[in-house]
């Protein structure tokens, strides 16, 4: 009887203790555990440090990429260049929202949806992302007629998507204007509000449709007609690199593909990761360098060639030789051998855009730990600080563009036929050992 009263006295006080801090600092109980899973097409990079600048005994160069030690934290990089057929997705996604948008505003309060042998009746309008687009039906039709060229501008009678319609409306905050503010006000002002949050959200609409006349406006006395009629939609060209898009669709792709994937987590009740991006200068260099500290070219050696005497990278051989190395005009972006990080076509192909703004002398003010000069150029600065940093080299390049620390520009409102991007993300965390 003894020994059963001490053991519900002893039930009595774990269950008392249950739930219980003691009054002791334990933190929020309860919250989940959580890694980040590799996003689908990336490659995990380690944060590391690195001479970024000039690798060579060029003094030119050594004025506008002298070398310097920095630190880049961890990211995940696409491990090619966005193709075509993945930059279609985000078309056809800002297409079919502009399709549902015109269908809810038409509907009237009579109209009915079924969908999953279920009926919904929607009043008010709203977007039906579930709902499939019928674009032949008769009344689905009529609806849409604005999303086509009209009838006067239509060749050979096809009934094609307006692509000027085809525009992507975008908000973000501009964290370095809010903590501009947060400094300037007064810290003893404890009435007025930290900041008014609308300040700072900035509203971007971009038309992302490809510019497929590049492949003609970029070259002189030169038939690229086949490249511009074909290039972007034809199921030929699918794995190959999108160009012909500037540096301002390149963000808004990478906005599109933030919302995608962090709409899907949260609503499977996860959590949200970092946005997707443009690589800033010093990442982009960091990955094309594969972890080979001193070296030329992302695949290791300072040359252009291997030991069987084939070139490594999709380029302007010699004096036009454009056939030397296995392409022509661009090949797919899976070609060649990666480098030690896994990562293709970090040198030709197509120049890649970077986050950075150019500057001549930027290197020597920039700070060292993640590097970055995207925020020298504001709106009201001049169209010479609009330049925009590419790297790597393209397929129309001689050799000297293929180096990891050769830095070049376009403004950031151009397009060309031999520019695209690759996007990259934040790691949530330090390292990946920490969450094993």
């Amino acid at each position: 009887m003894k020994q059963l009263i001490i053991f519900a006295s002893l039930i009595w006080l774990l269950t008392s203790c249950a739930g219980s801090d003691h009054g002791q600092l334990v933190g929020v109980q309860g919250r989940p555990r959580w890694y980040q899973a590799d996003p689908y097409g990336m490659v995990y990079l380690p944060m590391g440090s690195y001479n970024m600048g000039n690798s060579d005994q060029d003094v030119p160069s050594s004025f506008y990429a002298p070398a310097k030690t920095v630190s880049v934290q961890a990211l995940y990089m696409d491990q090619t260049e966005i193709s075509n057929n993945e930059y279609r997705q985000f078309v056809y996604y800002v297409r079919d929202s502009l399709a549902r948008r015109l269908i809810a505003e038409n509907l009237d309060e009579d109209y009915h949806i079924m969908e999953n042998d279920y009926e919904e009746i929607l009043d008010p309008p709203l977007l039906v992302w579930d709902m499939r687009i019928y674009w032949d039906d008769p009344e689905f039709r009529e609806i849409l007629e604005e999303l086509y060229y009209v009838e006067d501008q239509r060749y050979f009678r096809k009934r094609e998507i307006n692509v000027d319609k085809l525009v992507y409306t975008y908000w973000w905050i501009d964290f370095q204007e809010a903590a501009k503010y947060k400094y300037r006000r007064n810290s003893d002002d404890i009435e007025t509000p930290m900041h008014d949050r609308k300040e700072f959200l900035r509203k971007e609409a971009v038309r992302i449709y490809p510019d497929t006349l590049v492949w003609v406006a970029d070259f002189s006395y030169s038939y690229n007609e086949p490249m511009t009629k074909m290039y972007f939609w034809h199921p030929a060209y699918d794995n190959y690199p999108v160009v012909g898009v500037d540096w301002l669709q390149a963000n808004a792709f990478c906005n599109w593909r933030t919302e995608y994937m962090n709409n899907y987590l949260v609503w499977n009740g996860d959590f949200p990761v970092h946005d997707f991006r443009l690589p800033t200068e010093s990442e982009w260099e960091y990955g094309a360098r594969g972890g080979r500290d001193l070296a030329a070219y992302p695949w290791g050696s300072n040359y252009i060639r291997n030991n069987r005497g084939c070139f490594l990278g999709n380029f302007k051989p010699m004096r036009g030789n454009y056939i030397d190395d296995g392409g022509f005009h661009t090949v797919p972006v899976d070609s060649y051998n990666p480098n030690d990080f896994g990562l293709y076509c970090m040198a030709g192909n197509v120049a890649e855009w970077t986050s950075g703004s150019f500057e001549e002398a930027g290197y020597n003010w920039s700070h060292d730990l993640n590097p970055d000069l995207k925020y020298l150029s504001q709106d009201n600065d001049p169209p010479a600080l609009k330049r925009k940093v590419v790297r790597g080299g393209s397929w129309k390049d001689v050799g000297f563009y293929l180096q990891v620390s050769t830095r070049s520009y376009e403004y950031e409102d151009t397009a060309k036929s031999y520019v695209g991007f690759r996007c990259v993300q934040t790691f949530m965390g330090r390292d990946k050992a920490d969450f094993e």
